[in-house]
């Protein structure tokens, strides 16, 4: 079968283990089932894989991928949740020995994978294959970190840092469906005017001091925005990070988080039943992701370039 797979790993050149081509058709495990793949979205997961982040090199070749939709073997259209784990106290992301598609098990940029059976979640009719494949990583990660990890009521004001990348975007959609009052900053200018379009109440330059301090900030960016994203926080605030795409260490004015009693809560992914919540929700509202572009998969390589340029605004999906 055709699929995008990581050969070797370069922290400089990343896109040097790309290989597009024949890959070996997956064996399905006892309890697994096997999914023809539609649809496919890129993730930063992706692109810190190739870079050798999260991967032993014992696994090479892998197909990379977290994200997909497509059909089951009965014929019903499916979203495929990236998380392989069995759940703690009804939540899989608990488990330690839990993994992402594409780390310990070929991920979803082939024509065909195979996951658990319990991975499966029915694709709502009026979500296209396209807009299903963006919410098993980024959007469901986004929807735990507003709805779940959060902790606010409708009305409160959040602050996404970095309002371009896939869960960023996905944030403000989400909040603004939600009803919370959504501000978003970016480096880029192009990229905050898109930001106001897609659902953003307001937006700011990187780093810009805010006419007020929010409710909760929503963290992916990391250590290049930790500081501004400490201080922008009213007491008794939360900021919720699910990852750190400019840097993994950043420094933190401890006083701040225990004189103002600032909350630091850390959310990853979501669980199958969030994924099922997240389609219907999305077909309730209306909200669809944005979607950057729409590439066969045969050129990824075009995909896997915008996002390492930093290029994208939304998510970037692969057809099959």
């Amino acid at each position: 079968m055709f699929a995008a797979t990581v050969t070797q790993t370069d922290p400089d050149d990343p896109l040097k283990g790309l290989t597009l081509g024949e890959h070996p058709e997956p064996v399905v495990p006892e309890g697994w089932t096997t999914v023809t793949v539609r649809a496919a979205a890129l993730n930063h997961h992706d692109l810190w894989t190739l870079k050798g982040v999260g991967i032993s090199q014992d696994r090479l070749p892998i197909v990379l991928g977290c994200d997909a939709s497509g059909v089951d073997e009965e014929g019903n259209e499916v979203i495929v949740h990236a998380v392989i784990g069995t759940p703690v106290g009804g939540d899989e992301t608990l488990d330690p020995a839990r993994s992402l598609l594409s780390e310990k098990y070929d991920g979803t940029f082939a024509e065909k994978v195979v996951v658990p059976r319990r991975n499966l979640v029915p694709k709502p009719a009026a979500i296209t294959f396209e807009e299903a494949a963006c919410l098993p990583t980024a959007w469901l990660t986004a929807y735990r970190m507003l709805f779940d990890k959060a902790g606010l009521e409708p009305g409160s004001t959040i602050l996404v840092q970095g309002a371009g990348g896939g869960v960023a975007t996905a944030l403000i959609a989400l909040g603004r469906a939600g009803g919370f009052r959504v501000w978003a900053t970016s480096r880029s200018q192009d990229k905050r005017e898109r930001a106001l379009a897609l659902g953003a109440d307001r937006v700011f330059e990187t780093g810009a001091r805010l006419s007020e301090r929010v409710d909760a900030v929503m963290e992916t960016v990391g250590e290049a925005t930790w500081k501004h994203s400490l201080s922008s926080l009213r007491p008794g605030g939360r900021i919720v990070t699910c990852g750190a795409t400019s840097g993994m260490v950043a420094a933190t004015q401890l006083a701040q988080v225990y004189f103002l009693q600032k909350s630091i809560i850390g959310s990853t992914m979501g669980t199958r039943e969030q994924l099922g919540r997240l389609a219907v929700f999305l077909e309730q509202t209306g909200v669809r992701p944005a979607i950057d572009r729409v590439l066969p998969l045969a050129e990824a390589e075009e995909g896997f370039a915008a996002m390492h340029r930093g290029e994208v605004f939304g998510k970037v999906v692969f057809t099959l």
